[in-house]
């Protein structure tokens, strides 16, 4: 009899602590007020994955999965109160982040609180990013209180530009889009397939996969701290490319790839001239577009598909 009033009480403490969840689907349609080549869709995630993909269509459809969970009602509560979808529509650029009380999201915010810091060092990003706050026993920081991902699938029109970042508990998938992209994630991978413009794919735990279905007519660079890197080109690229890695090395399944002379790029710093000599550029065929690979531990795996 005791024994089963245990199991009793334990299943209902179970029952108690996985209740403390909250699930929605959040649904949004934009449009850009001024249409052009410059329409860019900006996604800055924080907890969970980010999926675009580019259709035939003309419209941004979003879908968002957020989830709270928290040790109490309160806790729970609080956290559906605080962690919000936020958008910023820009007439020709639409952004998506996450709107927290911990996390201010700006435009060059400068550092001026104290045990803070803040996350614009990307120059992709034009500025924007989160200020973020380390101050995680501050009572006005509700975020470690509760935890909360979110979960973005996104369409996009083929020909929009797509900046997409993430940094825990997520990937990044982008596909069939036909802009440049720029990829940053911090523990999670990176998947690009069938796309053709410039790319800018960074990520510091994880792996970045390309395929592309024409090849960049601008540079492009592909980093990873620790992960490979897979970059599946079409038939016929031509490109300079350059390689730097710690504990790595690179293969690649094209044949015509030669070395080019040293060069010595010469730049102002501060009041004196600095001098750059790069000394670790090759040439793929007749030359093009600059294609920058980087890894720290990891491989470099550079192919030809048809």
């Amino acid at each position: 009899m005791k024994a089963s009033l245990l199991t009793i009480l334990l299943g209902l403490l179970t029952l108690s602590v996985s209740a403390q969840s909250f699930t929605e689907k959040i649904t949004k349609e934009f449009s850009f007020d001024k249409k052009g080549p410059q329409n860019a869709l900006m996604v800055f995630n924080i907890n969970g994955n980010v999926k675009v993909e580019g259709y035939s269509g003309d419209k941004i459809l979003v879908e968002v999965e957020r989830t709270i969970t928290g040790k109490t009602t309160e806790r729970l509560e609080r956290g559906k109160q605080e962690i919000q979808l936020g958008v910023s529509h820009q007439a020709d650029t639409i952004m998506l982040y996450v709107n927290s009380p911990c996390n201010e999201f700006g435009k060059n915010v400068k550092n001026d609180r104290k045990g803070s810091r803040s996350w614009y060092s990307n120059r992709n990003r034009n500025g924007w990013g989160y200020l973020w706050s380390d101050r995680r026993d501050d009572d006005d920081c509700g975020s470690s209180k509760y935890n909360y991902k979110m979960d973005f699938v996104i369409k996009v029109p083929m020909s929009v530009n797509v900046m997409a970042s993430t940094i825990n508990h997520g990937d990044l998938d982008l596909s069939n889009i036909n802009a440049a992209i720029t990829a940053d994630n911090i523990n999670g991978s990176i998947r690009l397939k069938n796309i053709s413009g410039t790319t800018h794919a960074s990520t510091i735990n994880g792996s970045v996969d390309v395929d592309y279905s024409g090849n960049p007519s601008g540079d492009s660079k592909y980093y990873s701290l620790n992960g490979d890197i897979n970059a599946n080109f079409k038939k016929g690229l031509a490109a300079q490319l350059t390689f730097k890695s710690f504990n790595g090395d690179f293969y690649s399944s094209v044949n015509e790839i030669t070395p080019m002379a040293v060069t010595v790029e010469k730049y102002q710093k501060g009041e004196g001239i600095a001098y750059k000599v790069n000394g670790n550029r090759y040439k793929v065929r007749q030359g093009g577009p600059l294609l920058d690979f980087e890894t720290f531990n990891g491989d470099v795996y550079l192919r030809e598909v048809n």
